[in-house]
């Protein structure tokens, strides 16, 4: 028989895996590029945005068990506009 609390367990460990990978990588790519770039696209420092995401990311494990807390709710919001605004922006002027 199909245990209703086993796969929402499941569900919900497959949710945070996928929030946890998203932050990693915005994380990770804002990294990447330098602050001057961040002026040039007219977007927050680079340290500004490096502080909102690695808090994500600090958030998403130290709050693990509950990725859709009002925090963690936000600081996903936050990297997912990083990687929808803020990275292609980042990306565009530093083609090679």
């Amino acid at each position: 028989m199909l245990n209703v609390f086993a796969v929402e367990g499941l569900t919900m460990l497959l949710v945070e895996i996928g929030l946890l990978a998203v932050k990693i990588y915005a994380f990770v790519s804002s990294l990447r590029f330098s602050d001057e770039a961040y002026r040039a696209a007219g977007k927050l420092n680079k340290a500004a945005w490096t502080i909102i995401l690695g808090l994500g990311l600090v958030a998403q494990i130290v709050l693990a068990g509950s990725p859709l807390n009002l925090i963690n709710l936000a600081l996903t919001v936050a990297a997912l506009v990083y990687l929808a605004d803020v990275k292609p922006a980042l990306s565009s002027l530093t083609r090679r």
